[in-house]
């Protein structure tokens, strides 16, 4: 069993039209509200894996009832803990090829709400094999909250998934408590050792040697269309992907955190997690729903993407 860890939610609503028009009324004909926040997506791609998942976090209000009832109507298992605050909309509006978005903040937690979650927390690391942490939480929360959910998750000897960035990934970093993975872009590796890093396969070599990377077993960075680069232990690899035509990008990095999780919970070879990883964030991008994979296409882009040991 997969655990999914979401802190911030979100109702997601996409208003598709064909002109945004600024200053006026505009009438929609299909709105599209969906359990939303990474976590929530890498837990869709998991079900539609056949991978077993139950879904964790902070849920609140009508919104967070809502969320729930749509989950448990796709049979998707879930044990939030409830807080008072509301959970949040985020809105995207698609038109003319573009995308605008309008992203509440989300509710802001209570110290005893984020004590008590821990404890909920515990509980579910208890019964389950691999955990996977995506995303920001709430406000109210203190920087080194994944640093103690990880080591909750050592102390029970179960592997973490953690795609997160800023203060919460660097707090991490600098814990004693490491997870096996985390997933940063090139911007995020550049924030954390405060300089700019290319994509350059020799200089992302020497950046992932640095001190601050040591004792995480897994770091793959994500490189858009030009693939990945990952360390694994002492190795590393780059990853080339074929071109492929992308439809809406959004999410396809929880879908690859989805293909991460799935391939470590199976215990894949370096090269099937690296390419599972890449073909779901792929087949992501080339679909319009977000955490939504077209599983048809996997085998030819699984055989398609190439791994280099450098």
């Amino acid at each position: 069993m997969i655990l999914t860890v979401t802190m911030n939610p979100s109702v997601d609503i996409s208003y598709p039209l064909e002109k945004f028009n600024l200053d006026t009324v505009n009438r929609i004909s299909k709105v599209s509200k969906t359990p939303g926040g990474k976590g929530l997506n890498v837990t869709r791609v998991l079900k539609q894996l056949n991978d077993k998942v139950i879904a964790t976090g902070l849920i609140g209000g009508g919104l967070g009832m809502d969320i729930q009832k749509k989950l448990t109507e796709k049979e998707i298992e879930h044990k939030f803990f409830e807080i008072s605050g509301e959970t949040r909309n985020c809105i995207a509006i698609l038109h003319e090829g573009m995308q605008s978005e309008i992203l509440e903040s989300g509710p802001s937690v209570t110290s005893s709400e984020s004590e008590n979650f821990l404890k909920h927390f515990e509980e579910l690391v208890k019964k389950v094999k691999l955990i996977s942490i995506s995303g920001s939480f709430p406000s109210g929360m203190e920087d080194d909250y994944y640093a103690k959910m990880i080591e909750i998750c050592t102390k029970y000897e179960k592997p973490v998934v953690l795609d997160c960035s800023g203060k919460a990934l660097l707090e991490v970093l600098k814990h004693e408590y490491k997870p096996k993975v985390i997933k940063p872009n090139t911007e995020e590796l550049s924030q954390l050792i405060g300089k700019d890093v290319s994509k350059n396969p020799d200089e992302l070599k020497k950046v992932l040697k640095d001190k601050l990377f040591e004792k995480i077993e897994w770091i793959i960075v994500s490189l858009g269309a030009d693939g990945a680069f990952a360390k694994h232990n002492d190795k590393f690899y780059k990853v080339n992907v074929p071109k492929i035509e992308v439809v809406n990008p959004v999410g396809s990095g929880d879908s690859t955190v989805a293909g991460i999780t799935s391939a470590i919970h199976e215990n894949a070879s370096d090269e099937d997690l690296l390419r599972k990883a890449n073909v779901l964030g792929m087949l992501n991008a080339m679909e319009k729903l977000t955490g939504f994979v077209n599983l048809e296409n996997y085998d030819k882009l699984f055989n398609e993407v190439e791994i280099l040991e450098i």
